[in-house]
């Protein structure tokens, strides 16, 4: 009797998937699929917003507290003004599309990163998400927007000085929890894990401090084609690592 190969089952031994407690997203390739397909870039772009709309989903159906998702470097700034004009403007779109949503789905949304040279409708933008999210207890939505590692630092370690100048704390005082919590981070753990998509493999500046023992999975797709295909296999991956964090022995979260 021969089988429907539409029936047949993969039997092949797969690794348990591994849930993160905090999982930071690279979000890279949407200029390079727009140009992969004749398009231009802004339609990358809104393909990418699409994506991130089903990351969100994806944490929220398997159980990820905490997602990190860089959007917009303070490098960016290099970019055209036309195309960070239309950023900007999809940003603002996806909050009006998406923000009764999030909050139906008990998303708390947290956006780091500088404020400074952001026009003043923005900065309210940002402020109403936060604000209007702040007593969510289900999934944490973490946006690095306008955001840099090394500025990161830098600006924690200017805060400490003042500390330091004004006589609240003394140099002894700066430990690496001080630290932790004069960034923008303050309050979230670690990421255990970071993805990057479009098969470049460099961290572009994101989470410098907070990833030093994070696990790093590199993926060739560019981020509009993120599926929930991708997701798992990011999951299955990062089942199979061991995390020593500088022992001997692996640990597992």
């Amino acid at each position: 009797m021969s089988i429907d190969p539409a029936l047949t089952v993969d039997l092949a031994p797969r690794p348990r998937l591994r849930i993160p407690t905090h999982l930071g997203v690279i979000m890279d390739g949407n200029g390079r699929w727009a140009k992969a397909r004749g398009k231009m870039r802004t339609e990358g772009h809104i393909e990418g917003v699409k994506a991130l709309r089903n990351l969100v989903e994806f944490c929220i159906n398997y159980g990820v507290p905490y997602v990190t998702v860089f959007s917009f470097s303070s490098e960016n700034w290099t970019r055209p003004k036309d195309e960070i004009s239309f950023i900007f403007n999809l940003l603002r779109r996806f909050v009006a599309s998406d923000l009764q949503r999030l909050i139906r789905n008990n998303v708390r949304v947290r956006i780091i990163g500088s404020r400074s040279g952001l026009e003043p409708s923005l900065v309210r933008l940002i402020d109403d998400v936060e604000a209007k999210t702040v007593g969510n207890t289900g999934l944490v939505l973490v946006v690095a927007f306008n955001y840099g590692g090394k500025a990161e630092i830098v600006d924690a370690a200017r805060e400490l000085a003042r500390e330091v100048a004004a006589g609240r704390l003394t140099p002894d005082d700066i430990t690496e929890e001080r630290i932790a919590a004069s960034l923008y981070t303050a309050g979230l753990p670690d990421p255990d894990l970071i993805i990057r998509t479009s098969g470049e493999q460099r961290i572009s500046n994101f989470l410098l401090w907070q990833a030093a023992y994070a696990e790093f999975v590199f993926l060739d797709e560019n981020w509009p084609d993120f599926n929930e295909a991708s997701f798992i296999k990011v999951l299955e991956t990062y089942a199979l690592r061991d995390r020593r964090f500088g022992g001997i022995e692996a640990k597992r979260p």
